[in-house]
């Protein structure tokens, strides 16, 4: 007896990843357009697509609220800050977003497809793997930053 999954995408396969997607992360790391990326995985398409960008002026917590409380996703924050020898730096944070509250399915689809999105995103300084918001707060990254 063989089992069949609910149809639609193999698991393990991964997917593909949106030019529009690129091109967004690209503007977020050269060009400063936006402060923050959400990215989803649209399961016709089979790639990963951009849902949400934030612009220059939006905090650290309108990203957080913009995040969906029961659903994965993945996501590009662009945290600006000042060293203690006070200069200005940025560091780019990629957030794989798993709220143990989500689907198995889904998060088996995007813990399988991480590893591709990610490698295609150039720059990432550091990475974070949130089950709960405490685990990506405003502190966390901070620490992560300096």
């Amino acid at each position: 007896m063989s089992f069949r999954g609910g149809g639609g995408t193999n698991a393990s396969s991964g997917m593909g990843v949106a030019d529009l997607s690129k091109i967004t992360y690209t503007e977020l790391q050269r060009k400063k357009v936006h402060r923050y990326v959400i990215f989803k995985i649209d399961e016709k398409k089979k790639e990963v697509v951009v849902e949400k960008t934030g612009g220059p002026a939006e905090s650290y917590e309108d990203f957080t609220a913009s995040l969906p409380e029961s659903d994965c996703r993945y996501a590009v924050y662009d945290f600006d800050y000042v060293t203690s020898e006070n200069c200005q730096k940025s560091k780019i944070f990629f957030i794989a977003w798993s709220p143990s509250i989500s689907r198995i399915r889904a998060k088996m689809l995007y813990a399988t497809s991480k590893e591709r999105f990610r490698r295609e995103l150039q720059g990432i300084h550091y990475e974070i793997q949130a089950t709960d918001p405490t685990e990506m707060d405003l502190e966390v990254i901070r620490e992560r930053a300096n």
